[in-house]
Order: structure tokens, then C-alpha cells, then sequence
């Protein structure tokens, strides 16, 4: 997975050279650590919902808004959105979109299935974990849309592999996926 450096350069690990994934490209702003990790568990967490703004601003301090024509949250599941008061992922899309004019749908990709907490999982478990978990409600929403997937953390790219999987299914020209931080050592 690309990361985004002070030279704006990509930087792959050896699983995205290795494993072809139904996304273009996928990028964090930085590790999951120090300051971030704090910033992201206080939105997560501890419902800091103040901090959606200045984070989705801090996504796309390096990251060009140009190539895409619709941004998309990574959903959670109705039971996971009751416990929690809110999705992490859409309060960060739906500054994106208002930061850069872009349509935002929250509603036409689901996740259709509960699943334990990734955070407690191991890389092989997370990927069944999430298997057959997304589904599209209406494809036409979709179709030969160039797709910007919004999440918090990438860890082993499982979450949005399979979100990614079901919107190129559903139509979609292109999906990149960006997140604002990303687990190295897991």
C-alpha cells in the first residue's frame, strides 16, 4: 500500500506488489501511532466527532481530489452504528465532500452482516471476517463511477477489499481507497 512521503512519492509494501486487490490504489497519511493513533481512537472511541473536520482536511494535505466523481464511506453494520452513535468513516467523507464538492453516497453500500471486531483479529481471520459481510443496494448508483472509499485504518486492506469487490461488481470504472492511518506491524 502506498504511502504518502514529503517527496509525494509511492512507497509499496511487499503484500501489494505480491496480491492484485480490486482497488487502484489505497493510502494513508501515516502510521498508526503517536499522535494519530490517539487522534483516531478519540473519534472512534471516545465519540470526539470535532475532529472529523480537521482530520479529513489533514487527508488531503498530499492526496489529489481530482480523479474522482463520487466518495464513499465504508458502513457499519445497524448494530455497530446503534452501539457506537455514529460511523467514524462518513463523518470523515462527508467533510471530503464538502471540502471538495464532491457527491458523497453513504447508503447504497452496506454491510449486511455483523462481524466480531477486526481489532481483535489476526490477518487470515480478519479476511473470513469480512467475507460476504457488504452488499450494494442499487448497482446503478455505481456503475462507471470513479469511486474514492473512505475509511479510518488499514490494517490488512480485508475491510475495503471486500467493499471494493462488491462496488466493481455493482459497476464501478475505478475505486482508490484512502484512510487516514495504517498498521505496519501487526
Amino acid at each position: 500500500m502506498p504511502f504518502i512521503s514529503q517527496e509525494a512519492e509511492d512507497h509499496l509494501c511487499g503484500t501489494c506488489i505480491k496480491k492484485r486487490r480490486p482497488f487502484s490504489i489505497a493510502r494513508s497519511i501515516g502510521i498508526y501511532e503517536g499522535v494519530l493513533l490517539e487522534a483516531v481512537q478519540r473519534l472512534k472511541y471516545n465519540g470526539k466527532t470535532s475532529l472529523a473536520r480537521p482530520l479529513a482536511k489533514l487527508m488531503t494535505k498530499e492526496f489529489s481530489m481530482n480523479n474522482y466523481n463520487l466518495i464513499v464511506p465504508v458502513p457499519l453494520h445497524k448494530t455497530r452504528l446503534k452501539e457506537r452513535g455514529f460511523n467514524q468513516s462518513l463523518l470523515l467523507a462527508r467533510e471530503l465532500s464538502k471540502l471538495y464538492n464532491l457527491p458523497i453516497d453513504y447508503l447504497n453500500l452496506r454491510k449486511i452482516r455483523a462481524t466480531d471486531p477486526q481489532v481483535n483479529l489476526k490477518g487470515k481471520e480478519r479476511i473470513e471476517n469480512m467475507k460476504g459481510a457488504f452488499a450494494v443496494k442499487n448497482g446503478a448508483g455505481f456503475k462507471n463511477k470513479k469511486i474514492l472509499l473512505i475509511d479510518d485504518v488499514y490494517t490488512t486492506g480485508a475491510t475495503v477489499t471486500e467493499c471494493s469487490k462488491v462496488l466493481k461488481k455493482a459497476g464501478a470504472k475505478t475505486i482508490d481507497v484512502l484512510t487516514l492511518a495504517r498498521v505496519v506491524n501487526m
